[in-house]
């Protein structure tokens, strides 16, 4: 194996390498690094996984020398924002014992801290397309002095419809640079681009013809499952002999928080990366991942190129992925450096056209996937799953009768109690002899004047009774409760004749 002093890398980098374990090269690494240090313009295919990343950051920092001026000397695109991130972490880590500083800068995050160190005076800036155009435009970052520039995953850039942008960043920089171009595919417009922008490039394969289209320390597995059945099989695949950290990928956001909910409420220790969370959010979940404080996370493709972990053991593909390049970057999540890996994939009914693409473009053989259910034997025996597991931890907590649902049911309880109850209420009126008497019981707050009250006659009626103190017709109050007008009557109201009608007067 070649090690990186093999290759004439500075000691300090070797150094820094070897303190994260990092001593033997990759083929890619072996072949470019050479041609990167003295500035040949270099295009590097190689699949995903297989260490691009130091390939072109090691000739970087080397060619920027021990103590470069400041200002902006090296400018690193990349398409997404999370691998802008993996690729800051490795950049720094590589100038980690030099005076040079690097700065990420992309969307989601605030403007005021990428400025500060820009203004600080960083020579090696990585970033994405929009907000390095946008700082441009501001006179915030001046890239006329970047005279390293490296283009990583341009392919990526393409489907995302960078290339635009890509050429703007181009007119941008100086006209004498060293440029470096990384892909793990090669469609024909970058191509055109970096016939267009670097000068007597050198394309580098690094792959062994024999071992195919896709990387041979990965098991690749393909079944037919049904939707409503998806997540009992995950489940179950997620208590595995020997199962480390899993990357499971969804076609849509909702999707994605769907089956992390489902998930978590099993008992799995899960997270997501999707573009319905915040920049700040996804930043969190991807470090908790990385960190080990959780061992599952859930994402749309949108992280297919920026997850760089090596202790992924298992790539879940809930949907397929709509071509093989997906596919490829997906897979690629597991077997990094060097290590095996498993990527599953569930194809749908529906999207067996997909499948058909897929295996021809990639020449699996399996033109027709496996069906298979979460009781299926063949499931338990590829993926070493202990016989009689369930798709629910049984360690999991219990979770707690949630309050919230509780109350609404005795709120709900205690308003039709009360409406019963005020609806007997204003049946019920007691007979009193005095007009300016408060009547009945239908006013709220009467409850204690209403079982003890005595009407004209001294008696004291129990309202508990039903029917008792009703309004039969007999006395002065109407049923709304209030007292009714005296009746002009032909008869005497008293004993005497006083102001009554006399006959014959």
């Amino acid at each position: 194996m070649t090690t990186f002093a093999d290759l004439g890398v500075d000691q300090d980098i070797v150094d820094t390498l070897a303190a994260k374990g990092i001593v033997d090269t990759f083929p890619i690494q072996e072949q470019t690094i050479p041609l990167g240090l003295p500035g040949q313009d270099i295009i590097g295919q190689a699949k995903t996984g297989t260490g691009k990343t130091f390939g072109f950051g090691i000739p970087v920092v080397q060619r920027l020398g021990l103590n470069p001026e400041p200002g902006v000397k090296a400018l690193i695109v990349v398409p997404t924002r999370e691998l802008a991130v993996q690729v800051y972490e490795d950049m720094d880590m590589l100038t980690s014992g030099r005076a040079t500083s690097v700065v990420a800068i992309y969307g989601g995050k605030a403007y005021e801290g990428q400025i500060d160190q820009l203004k600080a005076g960083a020579q090696i800036v990585v970033g994405t397309p929009g907000r390095l155009i946008d700082l441009n435009n501001q006179r915030l970052l001046d890239l006329s002095h970047a005279t390293e520039v490296v283009l990583d995953e341009a392919d990526k850039m393409l489907d995302l419809g960078f290339l635009p942008d890509i050429e703007k960043i181009f007119q941008k920089v100086a006209p004498v640079r060293h440029t470096m171009l990384y892909s793990a595919t090669m469609p024909g417009p970058i191509v055109a681009l970096a016939r267009r922008f670097m000068s007597n490039p050198i394309h580098i394969r690094a792959s062994d013809p024999d071992e195919g289209l896709t990387q041979a320390n990965i098991k690749h597995l393909v079944y037919r499952a049904h939707s409503l059945d998806k997540d009992e099989v995950i489940a179950r695949i997620l208590q595995a002999e020997g199962r480390g950290k899993t990357v499971i990928f969804t076609r849509t956001k909702r999707a994605a928080q769907r089956l992390v909910d489902e998930l978590s409420d099993r008992g799995f220790n899960t997270g997501a990366v999707h573009g319905d969370m915040s920049q700040e959010a996804r930043e969190r979940s991807m470090a908790a991942f990385k960190a080990g404080k959780r061992d599952v996370l859930i994402a749309t493709d949108v992280a297919a190129r920026g997850i760089d972990v090596d202790d992924v053991t298992h790539v879940i593909n809930h949907t397929i992925p709509d071509d093989e390049q997906t596919y490829l970057h997906r897979a690629g999540r597991t077997g990094r450096a060097g290590k095996t890996g498993i990527a599953v994939t569930f194809v749908d009914w529906d999207d067996l056209h997909k499948w058909a693409l897929i295996n021809r473009a990639l020449d699996f053989g399996q033109p027709e996937p496996l069906e298979t259910y979460s009781s299926s034997p063949h499931l338990f025996e590829q993926l070493d799953i202990p016989a009689g597991t369930k798709g629910r931890i049984t360690t999991a907590p219990k979770a707690a009768p949630a309050r919230s649902s509780a109350a609404p049911a005795r709120a709900a309880d205690a308003a039709a109690e009360q409406s019963t109850e005020e609806g007997t209420r204003r049946r019920r009126r007691r007979r009193t002899g005095a007009d300016d008497a408060k009547v009945g019981s239908t006013f709220e707050g009467d409850g204690a004047a209403a079982s003890g009250s005595t009407d004209a006659s001294g008696e004291t009626s129990d309202r508990s009774v039903d029917g008792a103190g009703t309004h039969d017709g007999a006395g002065k109050e109407h049923h709304d409760g209030k007292p009714a007008p005296a009746r002009r009557r032909r008869r005497r109201r008293g004993g005497s004749g006083a102001g009554a009608p006399v006959a014959g007067a």
